[in-house]
């Protein structure tokens, strides 16, 4: 067990919810967990690609990829049961597969239950805090992309190398999971980010319930801007251009701070990105404040090869941006 975080949740531990899902999603919470146990990730479930499209095609559940990887991300111990949640199998019929989507599966079949088969499999990885579907619905994501193409499905969304017009879940009204909206009322902050702007964050707010929910809440709303944009979704969008494509799909109010990298990454990290139709976010300051948001910068990126959030980082700006803000009793 980490001792850096072995510790008692404490009653005073914020309540932070945090929404997302893909990959930026789990690099937030391996940092937010060393500062506090009341943590809620909220994730999609629209994935249809891979392990999980295929166990939702085959099993009739919902996609388990992404809210595998929160679990194993909140774990106190992600050494031995963190490695076998994340194995994935090479070869036969399992091959692509990864040991904890297969184990979710079962003990969803098992217990009747999505939402119960994860809250099992995180008491068995000790997480310090909770993860949760958006929806319990099985809900597929729409895009018409800039071309004017429409294009069905999460994965095809994210290989059409064209920048989204606009998204939606079908169905249209699908309902919230009750215990994310119980989350979300009780939070001391509620982050929305990182992560693939159009196929990891913005179809959480399309669950109009937790769209409704977040605006209501009356706590700290904090967007994490992406550091680098993304070929195809995000195409030269700058820091304005990602908060008004979340709040054009959500509402106007919904976002009180938008937290940007302040430390730009090396020039040879940027030409690599370059090279494949990326580069970093600009920050148009002006515009964001005219949009009605306070905008924090802090150096949250991470060194090497590529450019990132670092978790350690990222989860130490957003605490101290809350500390700063008086959070309010949950």
């Amino acid at each position: 067990m980490n001792p850096e975080i072995n510790r008692q949740i404490k009653g005073d531990d914020p309540a932070i919810v945090v929404i997302g899902g893909g990959t930026g999603l789990p690099t937030l919470l391996r940092g937010l967990k060393y500062h506090t146990g009341r943590i809620t990730a909220i994730v999609t479930v629209a994935d249809d690609g891979g392990s999980s499209g295929r166990l939702r095609r085959e099993l009739d559940i919902l996609p388990p990829g992404d809210i595998r990887n929160c679990l194993v991300a909140l774990a106190e111990d992600e050494s031995l049961l963190g490695r076998l949640f994340q194995y994935r199998f090479a070869g036969g019929d399992l091959s692509g597969h990864s040991f904890g989507n297969l184990f979710l599966a079962a003990l969803a079949k098992v217990t009747g239950d999505f939402e119960e088969a994860v809250r099992l499999s995180s008491s068995i990885l000790a997480t310090r805090g909770r993860v949760l579907p958006a929806t319990p619905e099985d809900v597929i994501l729409h895009a018409e992309l800039a071309d004017g193409r429409r294009v069905d499905g999460q994965s095809a969304i994210a290989n059409s190398q064209q920048a989204c017009r606009r998204i939606w879940l079908e169905p249209k009204e699908a309902r919230a999971t009750r215990s994310a909206l119980e989350a979300i009322a009780a939070a001391n902050a509620i982050i929305l980010g990182p992560g693939s702007l159009f196929t990891s964050i913005i179809p959480n707010l399309l669950v109009k319930e937790i769209t409704t929910a977040v605006e209501r809440a009356g706590c700290p709303k904090i967007f994490v801007c992406n550091v680098m944009t993304q070929p195809g979704e995000t195409l030269e969008f700058t820091a304005a251009d990602h908060l008004a494509a979340l709040t054009g799909h959500s509402r106007d109010h919904i976002v009180d701070i938008i937290l940007v990298n302040s430390v730009p990454p090396p020039p040879d990290v940027v030409d690599m990105y370059l090279a494949t139709g990326a580069g970093p976010v600009l920050v148009d300051e002006s515009r964001l404040r005219k949009m009605g948001v306070l905008v924090a910068g802090a150096d949250i990126g991470s060194a090497g090869d590529y450019f990132r959030h670092e978790s350690r980082k990222l989860a130490g700006a957003i605490m101290a941006m809350l500390s700063e803000a008086k959070l309010p009793e949950a």
